[in-house]
Order: structure tokens, then sequence, then C-alpha cells
């Protein structure tokens, strides 16, 4: 018999949702998508950031909400690795040692944190090895909340890092070597070191934003913009004094190396400090994954580097695909969906590592809801305990008549206990509705952004916008990299060339905005008009016109 659940992993700029199915040991991705977040992610602005992006998945996708398993970012968690000297079999004793060593090893009072733990084996010296995996209770909740607020009910929470450590060991089994996991997110990247029972995991401070803030630095733009030109165009220098014609690619490139190469130094200590401390061996393969992996070149940096083989983690080696998805996005997809994999074969029950952070919060809710079955059957059998004795003891109608009466009370009772959930569902619809009514106000709240975004775009890297004012946009650029923009836009069909302005008009039209902008703010294409076309500087070497729009 199938099974449908949902997946969401919760990044540090984004989130993805999947549907998976399970069918007997087979596991199979029915549907996915993927959000931004407005802004980073804290306790205080859960809701306000995550049901918007989780509303929008849903609109966009059509994933019903429902049972969800969720994972949260590798900055949230607190995973550890516990030698507990224990060989006996009393449980109690085993979980009062663990609790110990949370207490030694997790920097906030254990009464504040939701933790659980996994014994992954026997040491050499006969001691336990242990996975212990914790985060504060009051973020958890923060989470599980808005989620719960967007209509889906959390089922599990998970770490990131330990969801995308079970998507390797499925989709890789054979890998019984040292093996090396980088998942490289905008915030942190997770460092995973395996080597059969023996396992390492740590979070290094470096990653996309990092990546962003340089370049930003370095080009002297502003982050918006500085993380526009890592999607677009930047890549990892290999290491050459030139290696690209284009002076900013080339010392964009050289800037991404630079914070690999740190990277680099924080995995090289690491591997010394698994094997130096944990007696493991050298690791023979780096796997990578995360939204920054798609950084071009990565992996070969890694592998001149480390001197090992590296390869982009595909969980959909193992994991079956439903027929209708994209598989060329996939393609790319597969390391954004990494840790929803992981936490799919937990729910089908093909996990090596087994965590659940669930607050107890939830589990006390669910407890609860649980016994309302129970005690409407114990209303029941009294009901026919009563009627029985009814039907049986014609001689004694008149306490048969009492006990019946009792009945109907408790009956009463019941209906008016139902009669409180129905109110409590009202007021949960309620909110719910409450919750849509906001999500305009929270789309106009970014709207300036988006329009400002969705221009810039149209200009690629080789103009700039210098003012903006009542629907005047005017944009400027060096004489020579405005011949590079228009040599690289392709010809009208009569194979004449167009103009700058030209180009810059017929992308705001509508070609050169992004699908989900054009929907929300779409540009009134009448209103799209290029004047004052001028030139100064020495010799004309600064072009500017100004272009007019309005959005619907």
């Amino acid at each position: 018999m199938s099974k449908k659940f949902l997946t969401l992993n919760i990044g540090a700029s984004a989130i993805a949702l999947a549907e998976y199915e399970a069918s007997g040991s087979a596991v199979t991705l029915l549907k996915y998508g993927t959000a931004a977040l407005a802004a980073p992610l804290d306790a205080g602005n859960a809701q306000t950031i995550l049901v918007p992006a989780l509303m929008e998945v849903v609109r966009e996708k059509g994933i019903r909400p429902g049972k969800v398993a969720i994972a949260v970012s590798g900055q949230t968690v607190f995973p550890r690795i516990a030698t507990i000297a224990f060989a006996g079999s009393d449980e109690a004793k085993f979980e009062q040692m663990v609790r110990f060593e949370i207490e030694q090893n997790i920097p906030f009072p254990i009464d504040e944190m939701v933790c659980d733990r996994q014994v992954l084996g026997d040491t050499e010296a006969g001691d336990k090895s242990v996975l212990i995996v914790a985060a504060k209770t009051e973020q958890i909740e923060s989470v599980t909340d808005a989620v719960q607020a967007a209509g889906f009910t959390p089922t599990l929470v998970d770490g990131a890092p330990v969801a995308v450590l079970n998507a390797l060991k499925a989709a890789h089994p054979e890998e019984d070597g040292c093996t090396v996991l980088l998942d490289m997110g905008a915030k942190t990247t997770s460092l995973i070191i395996a080597e059969g029972e023996k396992l390492y995991i740590r979070t290094i401070p470096i990653a996309g934003n990092t990546l962003t803030k340089e370049i930003a630095q370095t080009l002297g733009c502003t982050l918006d913009e500085a993380e526009g030109v890592k999607r677009e165009s930047a890549y990892v220098s290999m290491g050459g004094v030139t290696e690209d014609e284009d002076e900013t690619l080339d010392r964009i490139s050289k800037v991404c190396r630079a914070v690999m190469t740190r990277v680099h130094a924080e995995v090289s200590r690491s591997i010394n400090f698994f094997r130096s401390q944990q007696g493991g061996g050298m690791p023979t393969k780096l796997y990578l994954t995360g939204g920054t992996a798609l950084l071009p070149q990565l992996d070969a940096f890694f592998q001149d580097s480390l001197q090992i083989e590296v390869a982009y983690l595909n969980p959909f080696d193992v994991i079956r695909t439903a027929p209708g998805l994209d598989e060329a996005a996939l393609g790319t997809d597969a390391v954004l969906l990494s840790a929803t994999a992981g936490l799919a074969l937990h729910e089908a029950g093909a996990a090596a590592l087994n965590i659940n952070l669930l607050p107890q919060s939830i589990l006390d809710a669910r407890a609860e809801v649980a016994r309302i079955p129970f005690v409407a059957a114990g209303a029941v059998a009294a009901v026919l305990g009563a009627v029985c004795l009814w039907m049986g003891a014609t001689s004694a109608r008149d306490a048969a008549a009492d006990e019946l009466a009792e009945v109907e009370g408790r009956t009463q009772g019941l209906k008016t206990f139902e009669t409180k959930i129905k109110a409590a569902q009202a007021a949960e619809a309620a909110a719910k509705a409450e919750a849509e009514g906001f999500l305009p106000v929270l789309d106009g709240r970014s709207a300036a952004a988006v329009r400002f975004n969705a221009v810039r775009m149209a200009l690629g890297q080789e103009l700039w916008i210098q003012s903006w004012q009542n629907g005047k946009i005017t944009i400027r650029g060096w004489k020579d990299r405005i011949a590079a923009f228009v040599e690289g836009a392709p010809p009208r069909p009569d194979g004449k060339r167009l103009t700058a302005p030209e180009i810059v008009a017929d992308r705001l039209k509508g070609a050169g905005l992004d699908e989900k902008v054009r929907a929300k703010w779409p540009v009134d294409p009448d209103s799209v008009k290029v004047t004052d076309l001028t030139s100064f500087g020495k010799e004309g070497c600064v072009e500017q016109f100004v272009v007019e729009l309005k959005f619907k």
C-alpha cells in the first residue's frame, strides 16, 4: 500500500517543499517547488516570513497542505558525537549518561532544548558511539507554529545535515570508505565526514552570503546587485594569472576562489581532526550539495585542492521521479532537494539515521487529540451497557431509568466537548482566512524592490540606473560596454541590430522580466518609451537615455 507525504527544507534564504510517495521500498518524487524568503529567518518573524513563502509554493505547484516532515538549517541545530562508556542493559541509566553528555556539550540549559539521539555503534574500545542532536525549543516551536499557521501539520523535525547524510547513504550505499559531504547553503556550510560507524558533523560560517558580500565589496555595488552578479556570471578561478578577458569577471572569479580557499582550509582542518581524534581514514571522495554548490568550477577547485574525487550529490539516483517532472530542471534542482529526499527516506522507514526534534508541545497536543476517540468509545460502551441492563432486568426498571439518565448526562457532556472542538476549528479557519488577507500586504512590502530588480535585470551588467523619478528612469553606460551589450543581444528577424535603448525597452515590455514579476506587477507595454538620448564625457565615453514606463 502506498502513502504520500510532504517534506519541507527551511534554509537561510529559501525553502524547498516536495511531495513524495512511498510504495514498499520504492520512494517517488511527485511534485516540488522552491521559494525565496523575504528576509533572514529568526524566532520572532517566522510566521511573517515562512507563511507567504509556503503559500507561494502551494499556489504555484498545486501541493495541498497536509502532514509534513521538516528539516531546519545546520545553524539551528547542534549535532555532537559522544562516546559513552556503557556496556549494560539499563536503559534509564544510559539515558542519564546521554543527558549528562548533552549538558556538557550543548551551550544552553537542557530545559530550553529539544534533543534526540541515536546509537551509531560500538567503538574499538567497546564504548557506545552516539549521535546527539539538539536545538533551542523556542526556535523549533517558532518554525512549527508558522508551518501550522500555513495549514500544515508537522510530524517530524530533523536537522538538514542529518537529512542530507541520509540521502547520501541511500544514494551511495557502496561508499564504505571515508567520505566528505559539503552542504553549501546561503549562510553556512555543513561539513559531514562519514566512515562506517564513525561520524563527524560541523557547521562552517562561510557560504553563499559570504561570496555576495565579497563581490559587493570588490565591485563597490549593493548586496542585491552583487547577488545578481553571483547568480549570472560568477565562477571559481582555477588559479591562473588572467583567466577571463573581461576584467570584471576575472576579478569576481578570483574573489570566489579566495572565499572557497577559506572553505578548503576549514575542510582540511576538520579532516585532520577526524583522523587524529576519531581514528578516521583519509577521505577518498567528496560530495557537493546545496544552492551554493551550483557555482561553476567549484567541483574542479575542490578536486584540485584536496586531490580526491568530487561529485554532486543526486538523491534521485535511488529515488524515482514522477513522469510529469521536468528532468532537465531536476538535474539542476537536485542539489536543492537533498534534504527533502533525506526526510522522505526517514518517513518511508528507509533512513540510516532517525532523529526527531518535534517539540513536546506538539506531542502533547497530538496525544490530547488522540484521547478523544477513546472518550467517545467509553461513552458508547456505557450506553450499550445501560441498554442491556434495561432489557435484561425488567424487575428493576427504575434503576435502569436512573442509569440511562446518567448515560444521557455523559452524552450531553460529550456534545458540549464536540461544540468546543467545532468552535476551535472555526477559529482556526478564521485565522487562516485572516492570514490569507495579509498576503497582498506582504507582497506590497517587497513591490518596490522587486520592480527595481526587474528593471535592473533588463539592463544586464553593462548598464546602470542613474535615477528613477515619477516613472522616468535615467540609464547610463560606458560607450564600449554598451557596444558589447548590443552585440550580445539577438538581432531582429531581418538581421538589423537593435540599439541599446530598443533592447531595454523590448525587455521591459515582457521579454526581460521574470514570469512571477510579470504576473504580479506587469509593465504596461504601451507606456514604455525612450527619450533624451545623450552622450557626454571625454569623446562621448558615457551614453545616457531615459526610459518611461508604468506598472499596471
